[in-house]
C-alpha cells in the first residue's frame, strides 16, 4: 500500500480484540462467559455434524479443518464444539457478511453501528477520539465460520494450545493461551466451487470486532486494515497437497483479508509489506497457525486423494497378513489399528537408527534410551510403533511402511518425506518441524524406513 496514502498508523501495541489478561486463567474465563440465544443462533447447533435439509436434499461439504498433533482425537476427548476435526458443512441458511460502508466516529464503542447487536462491524481506533467503522451487510452468497479459543456461541470451532505428545498427560491444562479468543473467520462461497477465504478475527457475542488505538493498522483514502496481537499466519503447499508437493511460504492475513509477508517478531507492532500478488483463498493442503495451535485445511475434492478408513485397515491387514516375525522372540507381531485390543507382546517396535521391528525384548539394552539391534548391532532408541490414524494428514493412499522419529507415528512414505520439509511457527518467532500426529519435534534423522522380518529389501 503506498505510503503516501497511509496516515493514522499505529504501530506499537496490541490489538483490543485480541488483547490477553495475565492475571486471568482459562479456567476463570470460561467460567465467566455466558451464552445469550442470539450468540448461538449466529451458528448451527450441531457443530462438525450435517444440517437438517429439507427430504430429498443431500448436505454438501465444504472441507475440514483438522488440529495438527493430536491423531483424530484429543486428549481429554472430542466433545461439542472442541474437537480434533471440524467439518464444514452447507449452512440451511447463509451466515456470511462482506463490507458494506465505513465513517469516522469520536468513540467507537457509543457508536450506533456497534451497539446494534444485528450489526455486523469492525472498530479501527485511530486516536484516543478519532476512529474509522466499517459495517457489515449480509451476504447471501457466503457461509461464515468462526474460530477461536472462546467458548462463546459465535465461535464454530474451540480450539486450545498443543501440548506436543513427548510432554502429553490426560490431565494437560494450559492457564493462559496466546490463542485469541476470536481469532479467525473462514468464509466458504455457497456455489461451485466452494471457495473458502480466510481472515483475521472473528466477530464476538455482540457481533463486533475492535482494533484499539495501539493495534497494528494502517488507513488511505482507498483502504483501512490492520493486523490482530499475534496474527494469523498462513502456509499453501507449492504443488497441492500431493507426494510431490513442498512447503510454501508462511505469510500473515490481515483482518480484511489481505497477504503481508511476516513480521520479525510474532507480536512486534511493525507494518510489513503487503504481498498484493497473494491471496487469502484456502486451498488443499493449506496451514493455518493461530500461534498455539496449527490447523491443517482440507478441501472437500482433495479429500478424495486421502485413504479411506477401509482402505487403510485393508493396507495394514495386507502388511500383517505377511506374519512379520520378532527375530529375538520369533513370534507374530501385528501392527495395531483404530480400535484393536491391546497386542502386548505381538504389538511392534522398531529401532530408530536402523528400522528393523522386532517385538518388545530386553536384549542388547544398553540403558533406557539406547538398545542395540541384534540384526546390524547399530545402537540407537527401541520405540513402540504408533499408528498415523487421521487419514487427513495423508499427502497419499500408499501403505504406511515409514515412521518419524523419535515418536514413531506410522505413515506412507510420500506423507512423512513432505511433513519433514515443514517448518511450523513456533514461539514468537521461531520455526521447527514436527511430526503431524502428536507434535513432536523431530530429531536430526526425521524418519526411518520399516524393515519387516518377511520384508527384508
Amino acid at each position: 500500500m503506498p505510503d503516501t496514502k497511509e496516515r493514522g498508523l499505529e504501530e506499537t501495541g496490541k490489538a483490543v480484540c485480541d488483547v490477553r489478561q495475565p492475571s486471568a486463567t482459562l479456567a476463570q474465563e470460561l467460567t465467566a462467559q455466558h451464552h445469550s440465544k442470539e450468540a448461538f443462533e449466529h451458528t448451527h447447533s450441531s457443530p462438525s455434524h450435517k444440517p437438517h435439509l429439507p427430504e430429498g436434499e443431500e448436505a454438501i461439504k465444504y472441507g475440514e479443518l483438522v488440529v495438527v498433533g493430536y491423531n483424530g482425537h484429543l486428549t481429554s476427548g472430542d466433545k461439542g464444539r472442541r474437537r480434533s476435526k471440524y467439518v464444514l458443512w452447507k449452512r440451511s441458511k447463509a451466515n456470511g457478511v462482506k463490507p458494506s460502508k465505513r465513517h469516522f466516529v469520536s468513540d467507537p464503542k457509543s457508536s450506533k453501528a456497534v451497539q446494534d447487536s444485528a450489526q455486523h462491524s469492525v472498530s479501527y481506533t485511530l486516536s484516543r477520539n478519532r476512529a474509522i467503522i466499517v459495517e457489515y451487510q449480509q451476504d447471501e452468497d457466503t457461509d461464515m465460520f468462526q474460530i477461536g479459543r472462546s467458548s462463546e456461541g459465535p465461535i464454530d470451532f474451540v480450539v486450545m494450545d498443543t501440548i506436543p505428545g513427548c510432554q502429553r498427560s490426560s490431565r494437560d491444562s494450559v492457564t493462559q493461551s496466546t490463542i485469541s479468543r476470536f481469532a479467525c473467520r473462514i468464509l466458504v462461497d455457497r456455489n461451485p466451487p466452494y471457495t473458502a477465504r480466510i481472515f483475521a478475527a472473528g466477530f464476538d457475542a455482540a457481533r463486533n470486532i475492535f482494533l484499539g488505538e495501539k493495534a497494528v493498522k494502517w488507513y488511505s483514502e482507498d483502504d483501512i486494515d490492520g493486523l490482530t496481537t499475534n496474527g494469523v499466519f498462513v502456509m499453501k503447499p507449492v504443488g497441492g497437497f500431493t507426494p510431490s508437493a513442498k512447503p510454501g511460504v508462511w505469510r500473515e492475513i490481515s483482518v480484511g483479508g489481505n497477504v503481508f509477508s511476516l513480521r520479525e517478531s510474532r507480536p512486534l507492532p511493525n507494518k510489513i509489506h503487503q504481498i498484493p500478488d497473494e491471496d487469502n483463498i484456502l486451498r488443499d493442503g493449506t496451514l493455518i497457525d493461530l500461534c498455539g495451535v496449527t490447523l491443517l485445511w482440507r478441501s472437500a475434492l482433495g479429500l478424495i486423494t486421502a485413504p479411506s478408513e477401509m482402505e487403510f485397515q485393508s493396507m495394514i491387514n495386507q502388511i500383517n497378513a505377511g506374519r512379520p516375525q520378532c527375530p529375538v522372540g520369533l513370534n507374530t507381531l501385528v501392527l495395531p489399528s483404530k480400535g484393536s485390543p491391546n497386542l502386548r507382546e505381538k504389538h511392534p517396535y522398531v529401532y530408530l537408527a536402523c528400522g528393523h521391528v522386532h517385538g518388545k525384548h530386553e536384549w542388547g539394552q544398553s540403558d533406557s534410551q539406547h538398545c542395540t539391534c541384534p540384526l546390524c548391532l547399530k545402537t540407537g532408541p527401541f520405540v513402540k510403533l504408533q499408528m498415523g490414524c487421521e487419514l487427513s494428514l495423508y499427502v497419499d493412499a500408499e501403505y504406511p511402511t515409514f515412521c518419524f522419529s523419535p515418536c514413531a507415528h506410522v505413515a506412507s512414505e510420500s506423507t512423512v518425506k513432505y511433513w519433514s520439509q515443514v517448518q511450523v511457527p513456533h514461539g514468537s518467532q521461531g520455526f521447527q518441524v514436527i511430526c503431524p500426529f502428536c507434535s513432536t519435534p523431530l530429531c536430526s534423522t526425521m524418519y526411518i524406513k520399516l524393515i519387516f522380518q518377511d520384508h527384508t529389501d
